[in-house]
Formats: C-alpha cells, sequence, structure tokens
C-alpha cells in the first residue's frame, strides 16, 4: 500500500474485483433472464421488490464500507491495534444489523408491495422472494463485510474468489429450483430467492474462513473489547451515510415505480431490466472502487499527498473509459443486449427507448463516483451521502416527476439532468475537500 507504484497498486487490487465484479453482473443477468422465462408476473415482482432488497443489501454494505474505511486509515497511521478492534466491532455489528432485515422480510414485504399493485399473485410472489432473501440473510452480511476488511488490507485475491463462488453457486442453483431438475420440485420465484441465499451462505463461509484462518495484518480479538463512543462514531461517520445513500436509491426507484406505473407495468419492468444490464457497464467501475478506497484512505492516514491525487486520476481515468464503451452499447445496439429476455414488442420498445436515454449519463456518473470514493477517503461520509441525496431526490425524481406530463420516453432524460447537475455542484467541494485535507504538507 505504501512503496508499490500506484498504477500497478490500483489495477492489481481492481482488476480481481472487476473480475468479480463482472461474473456477479452475469448472475444478475441469467437470473432475470430465468425468471422472465418463468412468468411475466414474476419479472413484474422483481421489478417491485428490488428497492426493497436494496435495503437490506444497503444495511450490509454500509456496515461494511464504514468498518473496512477506518481500518485502512489506522493502518495508515500505523495503529494496529485499533485496526484490530475496529474489525472485531464491525462482526458485532454485523450481528446486530440483520436483526434489521428479519424485521422487514417479516413485516414490511406485504405492506410494500401493495403500494404498487392490489393484484395478489403479484403480491404473493413478491413476498416469496423477499421473505426468504432478507430473513436469511447472515451470508451476505459476513461476505461483504469479510471482504472489505481483506481489501482494506491490499488483499483483493480472495473477495474475488468469495465473490465469485457465490455468483457461480447463484447461477448453478437457479435453474435447478426455478424451474425444478434432479427430482427437485419447481418452486419459481422462491427457487430464484433461496437460489440468491445459498450463493450468499457460501461465500460467506468461504471468506470467513480465509480471514479468521489466514495470516493478515488485521486479527479478530473480541476479548476485552469495549464499544468505544468515539469508535463506533468513526465507524458510522461513513457507515451510516453510506447505508442511507443505497436506501436512497431503494427510495428513488420505488418513487420511479410510482411514476412509471401509471404508464404501464412494462414501464416498471423496462427499468428493472434497463437496472439488470447496466451492472455489466457499473460493476467494474465499482469493482476499481474497491481497489481504489482502501488506497486513497491509507494514504490520507498517511498524509501522502502524491500517492493520493496519482490513484484519483487513474481511477477517474478508467472509470471513464468503462463507461465510454457502455454508452456506446446502450446506445447503438439495445436490441441485442434485449434478445436474451422473453418479452412482448411492446415491452422491447419502451426498454430499448430506456437503454439509450439513460446511457447518456453513463460518463458523469463516472465523475459522480469518483467524487463518492473521494469523500469517504476523507471520512466525509455525510457530504457523500449529501451528494447522494441530491442526486436521486433533490434532482432525479422531481426531473422525471415533470417530464413525466410529456409522456414516457421524457421520463428518462431525468437520469443525465440529475447526474450532471451533481458533478457541477460537487467537483469543487472535492477540490476544497483535497486541498483542506493536505494542507499542512
Amino acid at each position: 500500500m505504501a512503496n508499490w507504484p500506484v498504477g500497478k497498486l490500483l489495477f492489481s487490487m481492481g482488476i480481481p474485483a472487476v473480475f468479480s465484479m463482472l461474473i456477479q453482473a452475469m448472475y444478475n443477468i441469467v437470473d432475470s433472464i430465468y425468471i422472465s422465462r418463468y412468468s411475466a408476473d414474476a419479472m413484474f415482482a422483481i421489478g417491485l421488490v428490488f428497492p426493497l432488497q436494496m435495503v437490506g443489501f444497503s444495511i450490509a454494505m454500509g456496515t461494511a464500507v464504514g468498518v473496512s474505511t477506518l481500518v485502512s486509515r489506522r493502518l495508515g497511521e500505523r495503529r494496529n491495534d485499533e485496526a484490530n478492534a475496529v474489525a472485531s466491532t464491525g462482526v458485532i455489528l454485523a450481528l446486530l444489523h440483520m436483526l434489521i432485515n428479519i424485521f422487514l422480510g417479516i413485516f414490511v414485504s406485504k405492506p410494500f408491495l401493495s403500494i404498487f399493485t392490489q393484484r395478489p399473485e403479484v403480491i404473493e410472489l413478491g413476498y416469496q422472494y423477499l421473505f426468504i432473501v432478507l430473513v436469511i440473510s447472515f451470508g451476505q452480511f459476513f461476505s461483504l463485510l469479510f471482504e472489505r476488511l481483506l481489501q482494506a488490507q491490499g488483499n483483493m485475491i480472495f473477495p474475488m474468489f468469495a465473490q465469485l463462488i457465490g455468483a457461480v453457486t447463484n447461477i448453478v442453483l437457479d435453474p435447478i429450483f426455478i424451474f425444478g431438475r434432479f427430482g427437485i420440485p419447481a418452486m419459481g420465484i422462491a427457487g430464484a430467492a433461496i437460489a440468491t441465499v445459498g450463493g450468499q451462505i457460501l461465500s460467506g463461509i468461504f471468506i470467513t474462513v480465509v480471514a479468521l484462518k489466514g495470516k493478515h495484518d488485521v486479527k479478530l480479538q473480541f476479548k476485552g473489547l469495549k464499544m468505544e463512543a468515539q469508535r463506533l462514531k468513526d465507524i458510522y461517520t461513513v457507515a451510516l451515510p453510506s447505508a442511507i445513500m443505497n436506501m436512497i436509491g431503494s427510495l428513488t426507484t420505488t418513487l420511479m415505480n410510482n411514476v412509471l406505473v401509471r404508464f404501464s407495468e412494462d414501464a416498471v419492468t423496462s427499468l428493472s431490466i434497463y437496472f439488470k444490464l447496466q451492472s455489466f457497464v457499473f460493476m467494474p467501475v465499482f469493482g476499481f472502487n474497491q481497489g481504489a478506497l482502501p488506497i486513497l484512505s491509507y494514504n490520507y492516514g498517511a498524509r501522502n499527498k502524491e500517492r493520493y491525487k496519482k490513484t484519483v486520476t487513474i481511477f477517474l481515468t478508467t472509470a471513464c473509459g468503462f463507461m465510454l464503451v457502455g454508452t456506446l452499447l446502450f446506445r447503438f445496439v439495445p436490441d441485442i443486449m434485449l434478445s436474451f429476455f422473453e418479452m412482448s414488442d411492446q415491452l422491447k420498445v419502451i426498454a430499448e427507448t430506456t437503454l439509450r436515454v439513460i446511457a447518456i449519463h453513463f460518463i458523469p456518473a463516472a465523475c459522480s463516483i469518483t467524487l463518492i470514493t473521494v469523500f469517504q477517503s476523507f471520512g466525509q461520509g455525510f457530504t457523500s451521502m449529501v451528494q447522494s441525496v441530491l442526486r436521486q431526490i433533490g434532482f432525479l425524481i422531481p426531473a422525471a416527476y415533470v417530464l413525466a406530463n410529456f409522456g414516457l420516453d421524457y421520463v428518462w432524460y431525468a437520469y443525465p439532468i440529475a447526474e450532471i447537475l451533481v458533478v457541477v455542484i460537487f467537483v469543487p467541494l472535492a477540490l476544497r475537500s483535497y486541498h483542506h485535507a493536505f494542507a499542512e504538507e
């Protein structure tokens, strides 16, 4: 973390994460393809459950990001004992936070679905899926936490294998449980949920064993551990905003679905398909984000200005490159990307327009993700949260409601409008934070 050339370090940490993220994106696509071939109602239900499912993921990811970011900073400051205490505290927090997921799965799922549809068959399909993925979420919590802890120490290989195990398990189990194979009865959408948690559990077991048994800079030490207020504050300074940012994404999708359902169920399904396909573009960027964040946090802790600046430059350039490729694919060959899904001609027309228009915001989104990574590395989780809130609640949703008055095709333009406004506002703030952080140097 301290001595390797920055480019070599970032790519050595980022490429394994990118590879595993692409496998995860492949899973997302395969999962939706199978469900689209199971029934149109199931595909519609998946579009409706996505926001609440993301709430559960946000809680797990927020905890992992907050803990791992602080661990990287403490290692950069050469405070290894405190890094151990932070990691151990993170395990306890993950256990406590799982209770929230269980509550959501049992008590919130059906009321949430009834907001968008009164069709009992769709509500039941959505409830079957949500109940399983939220209540049985321990695999997700531990896989995300220990993956991030290893990444905070510069280890990207084992997290890559953990994500591969989860995604491949998911892909293999999907057709078996959805349609029924090898003597196992067809379980439909519930089978898809079982395949999901099955992959998470295997991934969690693997990465937990690696984290506990291997030789690492950070070790879990629960004996004599105290839940110190300052440590919790430092963790949640990043963890809570990170979780809220993802939850805001869930709220945004919920509100967007509320706009789209007024046009048709196909409009909701179209947005759901977009989210599955865009993961091929965004997942590589998030993979490099996983490599960049611990490097930035470490060099901020070590007060190494030049390495910090170079990491940001390489990360931003790489992210824009991925997004440019995605823009070209979504704009010019959306029909090829949609050909894997079973859909009506009407849905295909809507989906092609969705992909072409929303793709305009990909390159600004690369800048936005870079800004969030910078703010998180400085421990400025609140600023990154404000950025996300403004983008999605302050700009995206109001723009969508206004543009809906002109027709469905115009609604999609809310995405590039929101992203561009956020970049214009927060680039100066990021530069100010950078100069302030390294002012002494």
